[in-house]
């Protein structure tokens, strides 16, 4: 079955443009054009039917369904709330303070703030989509397994002395429930919010996600992928690892980079922690959550994480 998204690449690049498929800036632009179509109209799609069985989720009722509960449930509802959840780094101060002053445990909220920006459905879909069903299944799986385990290692270091002391003096008030309106025109006008919203939040990433692995897919010679960054290739780990830290994006923007190292050869691990990394490690993350922890719980935080990515990164390169 032709793709319609790699031919309107090849139409613009190609004849419209009149650049050459054996050149540089061909295929970057071919690339390009084929994954901006490609992953704006999933995500279109997505996020509006995504929306229409989301309409009575919001960061409240995710504190609710947590409030109360043995750690395995409310870390395992964390955990999976996190992952289905739309909230992204922006969103962890106002989820922190709401978890604290609901009682749950630090490191049920360490796991939920691991699990929200890391892991969200949109990305899922949009990894079977464009990757294939295998990665995305062994980038959501890394995921769970180090959001669970990274609260676990959090709540051992007894993170609550580094808390901020506003943070335990606040008292965010029990809102009134309300009855959600469940009604269909209700939840496409949901939807279509939720389409206009996220996509306003997120298309400059996509673009420069899209952007950097044009570039990456029509720029970098094969052979110095293979050598630098192909399987074997220990440091290119940790490396990867550090290069997502400065950078900001999401799991949805750091697709297209995914998507063009893997097609150049680099291992499926070495690709899994940078996308890891960039989603759940980046500096504005970091910065944000220094509002509401110090510095030392900020570090263990990071080095617990980074730890992580490492070990499943060599993990995935070792079994693949």
């Amino acid at each position: 079955m032709p793709d319609p998204f790699a031919w309107l690449g090849d139409l613009i690049a190609y004849s419209l443009v009149g650049l050459s498929p054996d050149s540089a800036t061909g295929a970057a632009l071919q690339f390009f054009v084929m994954d901006v179509a490609k992953i704006f109209a999933l995500l279109v799609i997505i996020i509006y039917l995504m929306g229409l069985l989301r309409a009575l989720i919001s960061p409240e009722r995710v504190r609710e369904l947590v409030r109360g509960r043995p750690d395995w449930q409310s870390r395992g509802l964390a955990v999976g709330l996190g992952a289905v959840t739309p909230f992204c780094s922006c969103s962890s101060v106002p989820l922190f303070i709401g978890f604290v002053e609901a009682g749950i445990p630090l490191g049920v909220t360490f796991s939920f703030l691991i699990a929200s920006p890391m892991i969200n459905e949109v990305a899922a879909v949009l990894l079977i989509g464009i990757l294939g069903w295998k990665l995305a299944a062994l980038y959501i799986g890394a995921g769970l397994i180090v959001a669970w385990f990274g609260g676990i290692i959090m709540q051992h270091f007894k993170p609550e002395r580094w808390v901020e002391d506003y943070v335990w003096k606040i008292h965010m008030g029990e809102m009134a429930a309300q009855r959600p309106d469940t009604s269909l025109r209700r939840r496409h006008q949901f939807a279509v919010a939720e389409v206009r919203e996220i996509l306003g939040l997120i298309w400059k990433w996509v673009f420069i996600g899209i952007g950097v692995g044009a570039l990456f897919h029509g720029s970098v010679p094969d052979d110095w992928v293979v050598e630098h960054l192909g399987d074997g290739q220990w440091l290119a780990v940790p490396a990867a690892v550090l290069v997502g830290i400065p950078l900001y994006s999401n799991a949805t923007g750091v697709i297209p980079v995914a998507e063009a190292m893997l097609g150049k050869g680099v291992a499926v691990g070495t690709v899994l922690a940078l996308m890891m990394s960039i989603a759940a490690l980046s500096v504005p993350e970091m910065l944000i959550l220094r509002k509401v922890i110090r510095w030392q719980a900020l570090a263990l935080f990071a080095g617990v994480l980074g730890v992580s990515f490492i070990l499943v990164g060599w993990g995935f390169n070792l079994i693949t």
